[in-house]
């Protein structure tokens, strides 16, 4: 495909799992990656809140691990 400049263009770019570094594939049609992160008052993300909600929810088994 081309865009307006004439320049070739892809229209699949694979992504990796967060996770896992696997590949989602494009006829992975069951694969979904949904990142929710808490912020602080001053508006800043904390990092541990995501693999804590990620482990305890069950979603990412055997991938992470933290301590409590």
């Amino acid at each position: 495909m081309e865009n307006d400049a004439g320049v070739l263009v892809d229209l699949y770019v694979p992504r990796k799992c967060a996770a896992t570094n696997r590949l989602i594939t494009s006829k992975d049609h069951a694969s979904v990656q949904i990142v929710v992160a808490d912020v602080d008052a001053n508006g800043r993300r904390e990092d541990d809140s995501i693999n804590r909600l990620a482990t305890k929810a069950g979603l990412l088994r055997n991938v992470w691990s933290y301590q409590k």
